[in-house]
């Protein structure tokens, strides 16, 4: 008898999972509209809405190399496939000219687009579904009103069975947790804002959060580091590899110019980022960086662990960057290629950071300092800009690996990276690595940063 309970108890949730999953996969299509006019909208409106775009860092996904604003068609490599984004214009055989305002909250609170498909979780909806009715209708004005391009994204490249989209709600009754962001009522205003726009439009934990098997964060560590395009988003909490510690005050210089001198320049996927907050205003700034100081429980910008002097003079670089016994080659190389920027105690852009405070060499891998020395840092066009040559094809994998080596052992107090060399070549082997090089406020007078000292 006890058996046969157990196993009418075991159908019986089979059958309610099985209806459960059946109600969550299914989504009635929303019928198409003509949008309002552009007139029809507020101006303070759609200000609103661009600076929530930029926040979003929209057009970063939304568009592919060379491509249209807003048109689509970036790939995003993923451990199931290559995802494309789709066109965001206004485009209506392409695009979501033919989007009503429902139609648009559907796809950013529940992941589910005009039509009633599912949308891959690459799209941060999971982040998305906090925001405010009020900020939705922001975005849906500004994107409502922008140019239309007729622009059709290739088609997805998933393996079997996750090229069907109804799989997704399977991942759905899983993941995701649907609705807006509750402030706390025992935090700051700015402590809540910055958390809003943190945790909802910024999408910050999508990067800067591991994931597990599925393509999920994981909940138990959140902003603990993750993997985005070929580069490392390092720790935003306290497992955070900084060799200083990040405060609210350098956070909000960093996410303003695009580094920060005790930490470093932007690179990567989060110069894009940096150059979409560039007109943000700086109340949002600030509380955004409150909020992040705040994730990670530093309440001071004191080292982390012994810091090096930093050597002014480049003959005192010279010497500082001498091998040390045992360094050789590497040291010799760094000597060569390195110190004369990394060591000669010059502003950006002409002198390079200080290595023993970028976070790079004290990370817990190698990646992010192999694509900068691989692929250097290309100048912005018409900005002050950090700058660096690319040493692809001047240094062999054998002399990367001395030099990567000796910079982990110089300027960390970290053990050395394990299996440096596999690291090296699976980077090398990759595309080159295009990343926007953005401007930079170095804070000293414009003739000192114009000129070179």
């Amino acid at each position: 008898m006890t058996v046969f309970k157990t196993l009418l108890a075991i159908i019986t949730l089979g059958l309610a999972a099985a209806a459960g999953f059946a109600v969550n996969a299914w989504h009635s299509p929303i019928d198409p509209v003509f949008p309002p006019k552009a007139g029809t909208f507020d101006p303070e409106l759609l200000r609103h809405g661009a600076g929530l775009a930029e926040i979003a860092n929209c057009n970063s996904c939304h568009t592919a190399p060379g491509g249209r604003v807003f048109a689509g068609g970036r790939a995003f490599a993923t451990p199931f496939g290559t995802i494309y984004s789709p066109n965001i214009s206004p485009d209506p055989e392409t695009g979501i000219g033919l989007w009503s305002e429902d139609a648009f909250r559907r796809a950013l609170a529940e992941g589910v687009d005009r039509q009633g498909r599912h949308l891959y979780p690459v799209f941060p909806y999971d982040h998305f579904t906090r925001l405010t009715r009020e900020d939705v209708h922001a975005l849906y004005a500004y994107f409502i009103t922008r140019e239309p391009v007729r622009a059709k994204a290739p088609a997805n490249e998933l393996r079997f069975p996750l090229n069907f989209r109804f799989v997704v709600a399977g991942w759905k009754l899983l993941f995701f947790r649907q609705g807006p962001y509750r402030p706390d009522a025992g935090q700051s205003e700015q402590w809540n804002r910055g958390a809003y726009l943190v945790e909802a439009a910024a999408h910050c934990g999508a990067c800067h959060t591991p994931r597990n098997s599925l393509g999920a964060e994981k909940a138990g560590e959140r902003f603990s580091g993750g993997e985005i395009e070929g580069w490392s988003a390092y720790a935003l909490n306290a497992a955070s590899p900084a060799p200083v510690r990040w405060t609210a005050e350098s956070l909000h210089a960093y996410l303003r110019n695009g580094w920060q001198r005790a930490h470093g320049a932007a690179l990567g996927p989060m110069a894009e980022v940096i150059d979409n907050l560039e007109s943000v205003p700086d109340d949002d700034l600030g509380a955004i960086a409150t909020y992040v100081a705040s994730v990670a429980g530093w309440t001071n910008a004191e080292p982390r662990r012994a810091e090096k002097p930093v050597t002014l003079a480049l003959t005192e670089s010279a010497a500082a960057a001498t091998p040390r016994e045992g360094d050789a080659p590497g040291g010799e190389i760094f000597q060569a290629t390195c110190a004369g920027c990394h060591e000669s105690g010059r502003p950006l852009p002409y002198g390079g950071v200080p290595l023993d405070k970028s976070t790079g060499p004290s990370a817990a891998t190698p990646t992010n300092v192999i694509n900068i020395v691989l692929w250097g840092v290309p100048p912005a066009e018409g900005k002050r800009s950090p700058i660096m040559p690319a040493f692809a094809d001047s240094l062999d994998d054998r002399q990367l690996t001395a030099l990567l080596a000796y910079v982990r052992a110089h300027f960390s107090d970290k053990p050395a990276w394990a299996d440096l060399e596999r690291s090296i070549r699976t980077a090398r082997n990759g595309p080159p690595m295009a990343y926007p090089a953005h401007g930079i406020d170095t804070g000293e007078p414009a003739a000192q940063q114009g000129e070179e000292p």
